[in-house]
């Protein structure tokens, strides 16, 4: 088992968004324990993505695979300016090939230069493995910050975000007035292929004020669930009114966003069960295990 994970150094201020990112590496035989390498295996080097990646770095990785081994992440290339998707490529985890900004040559990059971020590849579980997948001859992600969007590919490297009849980015899913998720939806982990759809794990933020699920702290970060049309990944067919995943231990309400964070972002298939990886405030990274054959209930509502 392998967790890639975000990392800031200790340059410039407090301030989210000031310091340095850089993607480590860790390795577990459990999924539990891990011991970490000292040096990261994804960082803002004097490459050909420096203008894209310097001086904020490299951030938010998620990672799918092939069927045949080849390894690909999507994470944020931040320049203080504009964050974008950045795409690379690994046999090994260790050693990664950048290809660069994911809609760089979609639309003669039209979107490129728009902020865009949170990538999560289609998947599918088959042999005991879960790998990359495809839909119609094609791949496709969810991305989206604050709505979430999708994109197709036929390389894996270089994405076309779908857009509506204007040319406009077309909107799949988007914050709801009054619930977890009333201030912005965050693609999470790579999504799933399953029986009765597309399952799409996100986070959601809660909005301040009258707007805001009052259930919930302001600015709290949960994680929900969507299920779109494994025949049209763009359809939405129906979404959580309630986060199964919620800050609720001392460890998820400290760091840099106090009001309580369970941000998911990995997640993996191991010995028959599932390890959902996420962020704590920023400041740690946790494991919630979900067992097919004794499942347990969601976080209770509060």
């Amino acid at each position: 088992m392998v967790v890639l994970y975000r990392a800031e150094d200790k340059t410039g201020t407090a301030k989210v968004g000031t310091r340095t990112s850089r993607i480590g590496y860790a390795s577990s035989s459990d999924g539990i324990h891990f011991q970490r390498n000292q040096q990261p295996v994804l960082f803002p080097g004097d490459d050909s993505q420096k203008k894209y990646e310097w001086p904020g770095g490299c951030e938010d990785p998620r990672v799918a695979v092939t069927e045949d081994g080849l390894y690909v992440i999507l994470y944020t290339q931040w320049n203080r300016e504009v964050p974008r998707l950045g795409v690379a490529t690994s046999r090994d985890l260790q050693h990664w090939t950048k290809t660069g900004p994911a809609f760089l040559k979609a639309y003669n990059g039209k979107f490129c230069n728009r902020p865009h971020k949170s990538a999560s590849i289609l998947t599918k579980v088959g042999n005991g493995k879960q790998v990359i997948a495809k839909v119609k001859g094609k791949y496709w992600m969810y991305w989206g910050e604050q709505h979430v969007y999708a994109a197709t590919s036929e390389n894996l490297t270089d994405w076309t975000p779908l857009v509506d009849a204007k040319g406009e980015l077309l909107e799949l899913m988007s914050p709801r007035k009054g619930y977890f998720d009333s201030d912005l939806t965050e693609c999470g982990p790579p999504a799933i292929l399953t029986k009765k759809g597309i399952l799409l794990f996100y986070n959601g933020k809660n909005k301040s004020g009258a707007a805001s699920d009052q259930r919930y702290p302001a600015n709290t970060y949960c994680a929900g669930q969507a299920l779109f049309d494994s025949n049209d990944p763009a359809k939405l067919l129906a979404r959580l009114d309630a986060p199964f995943f919620r800050p609720m231990e001392a460890f998820e309400k400290t760091g840099q966003y106090a009001a309580g964070t369970v941000f998911i972002e990995g997640m993996a298939y191991f010995k028959d069960k599932w390890y959902l990886y996420y962020g704590c405030a920023d400041s740690y990274v946790a494991v919630a295990v979900y067992d097919p054959a004794h499942p347990t209930s969601p976080d209770p509502l509060p």
